[in-house]
């Protein structure tokens, strides 16, 4: 696994969203962009993780930052975990895993002593023109949102 390192350009994507509408990083210039890698919707973390960032949407604005998470489940899913959790931003479904491929977060994992190929939860902040700024890729679910806030609020 190569993840991608501040100061590099963002790749280009283009994937699905909850409603099967395609996003794309262009649709997003001049904003800066959470996108944040989630192993499965409506599992306890992610579940954690997606609601500490609904609940400091409005701080996140006010940083001009657009929140999209990205796993590797299907639309019809991710529709239901938005609606389930009232999440209020916009996930995306990279079944294929090209996107997590890209940003170098697909990789080897262990999990109660099995090993297999999965998503890492590492967030990248890109800035408003598609450069990666930041990696957060040490954090507790329940703390995300936190972590992220407090780097915006420290890099103003």
């Amino acid at each position: 696994m190569n993840t991608l390192t501040a100061g590099a350009p963002a790749p280009a994507f283009s994937l699905l969203d909850q409603n099967g509408e395609t996003v794309t990083l262009n649709d997003f210039k001049g904003k800066k962009v959470l996108f944040y890698f989630y192993p499965k919707a409506m599992t306890p973390g992610c579940t954690v993780q997606a609601q500490g960032l609904r609940d400091v949407k409005a701080e996140l604005d006010a940083h001009n930052v657009v929140v999209l998470g990205v796993s590797i489940d299907p639309v019809k899913r991710l529709g239901k975990f938005i609606e389930r959790d009232e999440l209020n931003f916009t996930l995306l479904s990279d079944e294929d895993h090209a996107a997590a491929d890209q940003f170098g977060v697909w990789g080897e994992k262990k999990f109660m002593g099995k090993i297999y190929d999965g998503l890492h939860r590492i967030s990248f902040l890109i800035n408003e023109e598609g450069v990666i700024e930041h990696v957060f890729n040490k954090f507790k679910t329940k703390t995300h949102h936190e972590v992220v806030l407090d780097y915006l609020n420290e890099n103003k």
